[in-house]
């Protein structure tokens, strides 16, 4: 048996969402500080630059992360490879590769509690099963998952548009019943929900940041022609078609005025 003091009931840090076995927390303030960097730690903290941690409950759900995320377990906790075969481990280091992913997501059991590495960026938990089960991720914001989700790369439906894009030929869909953990840029209050029904979305940059799988995504000239496209002071767009959901970080990256 174990028990915690200090950590999620300390008057400093505060659960800002659960869902799930995870839950995210947030410290409020950096205590750990010097006199000559008090006043950034203090504007930091009032621009919410804060530090933030995923705890995981392996008591609820096993939990898949990305590699390297894990900085202290606790309790009757198991940490294994995930693979599960010379083919499984060939079928992973080929879809890692695509979609830009660690190979190897060590997945932990048991009934103890898992804490991820501290990180300044917002961590959005999502319910693939809002998603009609499958849900695509933006590259590289993937953190962790229950461990029912299965992951798959899947490709875009025009691949020179996407290399002239800039964008890679592949993402990470997480598919079935379970919760998501994403990284993301800015916090969830500031993302917009976009339900398409037999419609299209079109962006100017890598804004979203997921969408569902029924979705057909590509790369587009933002107008009919070249032309057209000149005018307007716009190139190449992502396009996402059809039924589903997108979720956008339209504040997140912007250039200096």
């Amino acid at each position: 048996m174990y028990q915690i003091s200090n950590f999620t009931d300390n008057d400093d840090v505060k659960i800002i969402s659960r869902l799930g076995a995870f839950q995210v927390i947030e410290y409020q303030r950096d205590l750990s500080i010097t006199p000559s960097s008090a006043v950034t730690a203090f504007y930091s903290a009032q621009m919410n630059v804060k530090k933030r941690q995923l705890v995981c409950d392996l008591s609820q759900s096993p939990v898949t992360i990305q590699a390297g995320a894990m900085q202290w377990m606790l309790g009757n906790v198991n940490a294994t490879t995930g693979i599960k075969g010379v083919g499984d481990f060939f079928g992973k280091a080929v879809r890692g590769k695509a979609s830009g992913e660690s190979t190897i997501k060590p997945e932990y059991t048991g009934n103890g509690i898992l804490v991820l590495e501290p990180t300044y960026r917002h961590l959005i938990l999502l319910d693939v099963a809002d998603w009609g089960g499958s849900v695509v991720l933006d590259d590289g914001l993937f953190l962790a998952c229950e461990s029912s989700l299965k992951h798959k790369a899947v490709m875009r439906a025009n691949l020179s548009s996407a290399v002239a894009g800039g964008e890679g030929l592949f993402n990470l869909s997480l598919n079935g019943n379970g919760v998501a953990c994403i990284e993301a840029s800015c916090p969830r209050e500031e993302l917009i929900e976009i339900r398409l029904d037999n419609d299209v979305l079109k962006v100017d940059g890598n804004f979203v940041i997921a969408w569902s799988s029924t979705l057909d995504f590509t790369v587009e000239r933002s107008g009919k022609s070249l032309i057209g496209s000149a005018a307007s002071g716009e190139g190449l767009v992502n396009v996402y078609r059809g039924t589903g959901k997108v979720l956008m970080m339209p504040t997140a990256n912007m250039p200096n005025i």
